[in-house]
């Protein structure tokens, strides 16, 4: 019997089984190399076998593997001023996590514990995880797969880039506002800086947090340190995840003075959050980007996918950064299924037409290439 057999039938599969991978390349059992325009769901933010993530980690594996937060650690109290400093002191605290979701659920704790009031608002089209809590308030959760009899609180939604409609929506009920600048499933949808700006300032006016979701935008995907930067708004809690880790399980929730000081011991907690592994992990990816000017590399080479792949049945773009949406004159996952077939795995999104890339922060013009020469095929 194969053990694939014993997985939980959940996942729908790609036709490929990878065996290796390497800088942007993933290697197959046929001995195919595919380039990984995907990256894991924008987790591959270093790429594959990059040298100082893996040094990082085997030292950290040989020293200690794991230990609680209960036991003070350098590795860990390293690994949050890293962050901390690297999304440029707006933020005094972070409390790490084991994924984007479990961020998610601590930043709503923590408005619901500051505000006391009962509601929060959320954005059409936006996913923030499967979580109870994170579930809520994705859009089309309660029509596809959250199961859960009810939702935790009551929940509001805003159409997006829909300025008008904010006003509406948060008052004096909302503990939070939660919100990806670009949406990632929603298809690489850009919310914009006049939306987010106007969210903050409803916000000011009614002591609700904003909450930016950048479990897959953050950690450089957008060329600046977080979207936030790349915005110029800044909001009160940011949740990460994904490329924070390069691949080892991990996630944050970024915190500024305002909500760090509501916090009491004991009021947040995780057993695998924090550990030193995964802190190691955080410490090599933010020094890679830094030391090897990958946020520089993402704004370049982004850019220059932008000005030479409106080809074949792309018709526009849209996103920041290393998080991309081709817009196609037909259906995304045929596109996708075509693409796969010329060895370049991209993904699809909730747009039916948008084709979504979240490469590696290593991608060159050269990868790009080979993208709009396969795209002028189709």
């Amino acid at each position: 019997m194969s053990p694939i057999d014993h997985l939980a039938p959940v996942f729908a599969q790609y036709p490929i089984e990878v065996i290796d991978a390497e800088g942007v390349w993933l290697h197959t059992r046929d001995g195919r190399h595919i380039l990984d325009l995907y990256g894991g769901h924008a987790v591959a933010a270093l790429g594959y076998k990059h040298a100082g993530w893996t040094r990082a980690l085997a030292r950290q594996a040989d020293a200690c593997s794991f230990q609680s937060n209960a036991v003070p650690m350098d590795v860990r109290a390293r690994a949050a001023t890293r962050l901390a400093r690297f999304a440029g002191g707006h933020f005094d605290s972070i409390f790490f996590v084991n994924s984007g979701a479990e961020a998610n659920e601590n930043a709503l704790r923590m408005a619901f514990k500051m505000t006391h009031r009962s509601k929060i608002v959320a954005i059409e089209g936006g996913w923030h995880g499967r979580t109870a809590a994170a579930g809520a308030v994705t859009w089309g959760a309660d029509q596809k797969w959250y199961e859960f009899p009810r939702a935790p609180f009551d929940i509001g939604w805003i159409p997006r880039r829909d300025v008008s409609a904010i006003a509406g929506q948060i008052d004096s009920d909302t503990a939070a506002v939660i919100v990806e600048p670009v949406q990632g499933v929603g298809g690489a949808f850009d919310l914009g800086h006049e939306f987010l700006a106007a969210l903050r300032a409803r916000c000011n006016e009614t002591g609700t947090l904003l909450i930016f979701d950048e479990v897959q935008i953050g950690v450089g995907r957008s060329g600046q340190p977080f979207a936030a930067h790349f915005y110029g708004v800044m909001p009160d809690m940011i949740t990460t995840a994904k490329a924070l880790g390069n691949g080892f399980p991990c996630g944050a929730l970024l915190m500024t003075p305002r909500v760090t000081s509501a916090l009491k011991l004991e009021g947040l907690g995780t057993t695998f959050g924090g550990g030193p592994m995964a802190c190691a992990a955080i410490e090599a990816v933010i020094e890679a980007i830094e030391n090897e000017k990958l946020l520089e590399n993402v704004r370049r080479v982004a850019k220059y996918l932008r000005d030479t792949c409106t080809v074949g049945p792309v018709t526009g773009h849209q996103g920041a950064g290393f998080l991309h949406g081709l817009i196609c004159s037909r259906p995304a996952k045929d596109i996708q299924k075509s693409l796969l077939e010329r060895n370049i795995l991209v993904g699809t999104s909730g747009d039916p037409h948008v084709v979504r890339l979240l490469p590696p922060y290593i991608l060159q013009e050269t990868h790009v290439d080979l993208l709009r020469e396969a795209l002028q095929d189709l």
